[in-house]
């Protein structure tokens, strides 16, 4: 399998660090986030990823380099010119992957010993066209799933907003964990929404409830694994106590 580590981002939450730096290249415990999650994969047998670049491109290019890309096989996407956010990165990146086999896409951000095989084997399983790792956390924004883990629709707490797409007798919220498990049967519908000023660059959230009106995409739950969003300053220190 091949994996996708979207690593473009400006990192703004995580500022001052990243006022001269990516946030790929924060360190928890003398390890960048992109180490490790890079041998996050690679444990899984996970060794050919395509990272995207964008804020301060060439230090993640120069450290992948002076490491011999930590022993695993490194593509870059390069989005130096504009930043594509989840979708139209993923979506630049996708002649990368291969037509018959489903890809991991994971933020560099996320820390977790989240099991990848068994997440693996409940997408397969499950015949979903995509699997989000999801569970139970406090958040702003969900995830909203049916009783069969479906994903039905977006929620968004801070903003009182919220957008259903695929009807349930009843819904249940989900926090998103930032990896997914994608079949490359998605990149025909993953697009940006109509008239948008930017069609190359969006979120992916958008297709992902538009796909599922024709389409399953389900709910991996991990709740219990180790898990950390290494967004802000507060969050290096409680990742470090997490991750040795």
């Amino acid at each position: 399998m091949k994996a996708m580590i979207l690593a473009a981002g400006l990192g703004t939450r995580l500022k001052p660090f990243t006022t001269n730096h990516p946030k790929a290249l924060a360190e928890i415990n003398g390890k960048t986030l992109l180490q490790r999650n890079i041998e996050y994969l690679s444990g899984y047998g996970i060794k050919d990823v395509i990272i995207n670049v964008h804020h301060y491109a060439d230090q993640i290019t120069g450290l992948l380099k002076s490491k011999n890309n930590f022993g695993s096989n490194i593509t870059i996407s390069d989005e130096s010119k504009e930043l594509l956010e989840t979708g139209g990165g993923l979506k630049k990146a996708s002649w990368y992957f291969d037509n018959d086999e489903p890809l991991f896409l994971m933020n560099v951000d996320i820390l977790t010993d989240m099991n990848l095989h068994k997440m693996l084997e409940f997408h397969n399983d499950s015949k979903n066209i995509a699997t989000l790792a999801v569970c139970d956390r406090v958040t702003s924004r969900y995830f909203l799933f049916d009783q069969y883990s479906k994903l039905c629709g977006w929620r968004n707490l801070q903003l009182g907003k919220e957008i259903i797409t695929r009807n349930a007798n009843q819904y249940f919220q989900k926090a998103f964990s930032g990896i997914h498990i994608i079949s490359p049967a998605i990149f025909p519908y993953l697009k940006a929404g109509a008239g948008s000023v930017h069609p190359e660059k969006f979120s992916i959230v958008d297709p992902y409830l538009e796909i599922i009106k024709d389409f399953d995409i389900g709910g991996f739950d991990h709740t219990g694994a180790k898990l950390i969003d290494v967004g802000k300053p507060e969050s290096l220190e409680a990742a470090a106590k997490l991750f040795a």
